[in-house]
């Protein structure tokens, strides 16, 4: 059993998310995901959409065209899978989700029940090869957001189960072709159980995260029922590689054990310079709210779905990580060359006057890297903060 003070955790976890040294931001974008094991994907685009902010949070000012490149290599590098939520994953692990097509398989349904027709539907992607809904009739019935059509509802289903995969997409719509065409040969002939599937990607999960409870990893992979219970077997077991720690201050769990970590995360102290940046809402860092709040004493909630009249920080808030603590908030938008930040947010209890370069800092490296020459933020929360922000931006 290790014993790590809630500061240590803190710091094994920014490291192995590639927020805290030179060492997890070797390898540009791709080596990226494979530390992270996924990096989500979200509609919405403020300062930039989702998978490149996570990028750009650990690698700094890398080209959008590169990280778009990265991702979407041919031949394909990696995949579009449900992990956490709708995620780019690496190629090599399209095995590890065989056992969450088998279960859609079994289901038969998702969002919607599976229409007649979608052998006819994999046979045209067979004979014309790629395509977009609008190649097979488009998108949508014309009702509301989750009114599918048909051939919608059919090629997500050939998704789901793994006779079609998304490895690009086009003016963000997903590319669908063969899983036989875009997934290596080797790597489409691997059909581990149930049980391998989901110890696999416990590995996967505790390497991203660092240190872990059981339901930081259950959120990080969307485990339920008998996938959880197997979870808790490869744990308990010692097959998922994971060993047990206890982190002061973090709720106990069944056992000693508070949490998990995997063995390389504990090898070697922490060390280097912390980054300095924006972060997603949708960043594998913040996934879990709970564990946000735990982690860093920070309490997160997305209001992009908040009637405007109730939100407290904005529509979409991006936390701020600086000295390896998540510092305050900001509520971008874009007016042409200028990032407009509606509000900006320092946390309670800290000094504007410590943490202004920071926040400084952070806008005008996010609003250089978006083609920004100029940052205007509009309201400040202390109020004091605001003639603060014009100190001389430092290296991060």
């Amino acid at each position: 059993m290790t014993d790590l003070t809630a500061d240590e955790a803190r710091r094994v976890i920014l490291r192995a998310q590639g927020l805290l040294g030179a060492g997890p931001r070797r390898g540009g974008v791709h080596a990226m995901l494979r530390r992270l094991g996924a990096v989500q994907l979200d509609t919405i685009s403020v300062l930039a959409r989702s998978h490149e902010l996570v990028a750009y949070a650990r690698l700094g000012a890398v080209g959008r065209d590169q990280v778009e490149r990265a991702y979407w290599h041919e031949p394909a590098k990696s995949f579009e899978y449900w992990c956490h939520a709708a995620c780019i994953l690496p190629v090599e692990h399209w095995p590890l989700y065989s056992f969450r097509r088998r279960a859609f398989r079994e289901r038969r349904y998702r969002w919607h029940t599976v229409p007649d027709g979608v052998d006819k539907l994999l046979q045209q992607v067979r004979d014309s090869g790629p395509v977009m809904t609008s190649d097979v009739g488009g998108a949508k019935n014309g009702g509301p957001w989750w009114d599918w059509s048909d051939s919608k509802i059919g090629l997500e289903w050939l998704l789901d189960i793994g006779e079609l995969v998304c490895t690009r997409r086009s003016g963000w719509r997903r590319v669908y072709d063969l899983a036989e065409r875009a997934v290596p040969a080797e790597l489409l002939a691997e059909e581990p159980s149930d049980e391998e599937c989901v110890t696999r990607l416990a590995a996967v999960a505790g390497r991203s995260l660092g240190v872990a409870t059981r339901g930081d990893l259950i959120d990080f992979l969307r485990l339920k029922g008998r996938h959880a219970a197997l979870l808790d077997e490869a744990l308990l077991g010692g097959a998922a590689g994971l060993v047990p720690v206890t982190v002061t201050g973090w709720p106990a769990g069944k056992g000693p054990a508070t949490a998990w970590a995997h063995p390389e995360a504990l090898e070697s102290e922490p060390r280097g310079r912390h980054r300095t940046t924006l972060v997603s809402p949708f960043d594998s860092l913040i996934w879990h709210r709970g564990r946000t709040q735990r982690v860093f004493g920070f309490a997160y909630q997305l209001e992009l779905y908040v009637p405007k009249h109730k939100r407290v920080h904005g529509y979409f808030t991006m936390p701020v990580l600086a000295g390896g603590r998540l510092i305050g908030r900001a509520d971008p938008a874009r007016e042409g060359g200028t990032l407009v930040i509606r509000r900006l947010s320092l946390e309670p209890g800290l000094s504007p006057a410590k943490w202004a370069g920071a926040l400084h800092d952070a806008l005008w490296s996010a609003a250089r890297w978006v083609g920004c020459d100029s940052v205007r933020v509009e309201h400040t929360t202390p109020e004091t903060l605001a003639p603060l922000l014009s100190t001389p931006t430092r290296p991060t």
